[in-house]
């Protein structure tokens, strides 16, 4: 089955959050109630150098993700 790069989750223990789910390596999970982000993988140091610069671009694509799906459902 091939999955998309983010699919967006909720659940009702936690019914102020959304949460986006990053499918693709390094996957994670962001909180936008409090953009705390939950990565699923284990880092060495050289890569925790790397993934500083790219987190921010990829946390950024979740929220682009999910500003694009509210305009759809406001549509």
């Amino acid at each position: 089955m091939e999955l998309p790069k983010f699919l967006l989750a909720d659940n009702t223990d936690y019914p102020d959050a959304i949460f986006i789910v990053h499918t693709e390596y390094p996957r994670f999970i962001i909180n936008l109630e409090n953009d705390e982000v939950e990565w699923m993988e284990e880092f060495s140091k050289e890569d925790e150098q790397e993934l500083a610069s790219e987190a921010e671009i990829l946390i950024e694509a979740a929220n682009a993700f999910y500003d694009r799906e509210v305009s759809r459902y406001d549509g």
